[in-house]
């Protein structure tokens, strides 16, 4: 009897650890997932994001948004192919345990801001995703 526990507290280790492991994306509701940014594609938004990126978010995820040491880049394919809905959510709620403060208190409109900017970037190239944790001065 007492093999039928160990199985079993086995296989909830291993579910709670896939669970954790899961993409952030996962946890974003439809609603949230298919929010609109009022910004996408504008020069100005592009321009205002590029000045918060370079203030708040710079210092982690580099200038070049390639990612530094431990804070990932945010030029993935993963990450630009994200809804804008989903970047909201996660600059909104963050991602704690994975190093991610909320943005909340950032206005509305500056996060999605923020959001144009990093989607005006592109995803990095086999070349550019090298230079990782060099740097980019």
């Amino acid at each position: 009897m007492s093999w039928r526990w160990s199985v079993f507290a086995v296989v909830i280790s291993t579910a709670m650890l896939c669970a954790a492991e899961a993409p952030w994306t996962n946890r974003v509701s439809e609603a949230e997932r298919t929010r609109a940014n009022p910004y996408a594609s504008q020069a100005e938004a592009i321009a205002a994001g590029g000045r918060v990126f370079a203030d708040h978010c710079a210092k982690c995820h580099g200038e070049d948004a390639l990612g530094r040491k431990k804070h990932p880049s945010l030029r993935t394919v993963e990450v630009q192919q994200a809804t804008d809905g989903e970047i909201f959510w996660l600059l909104k709620n963050g991602a704690l345990r994975k190093g991610m403060p909320s943005w909340s208190s950032l206005p509305e409109p500056t996060r999605w801001q923020v959001i144009t900017y990093l989607k005006s970037l592109g995803v990095s190239g086999p070349n550019i995703s090298s230079n990782r944790g060099r740097s980019t001065r």
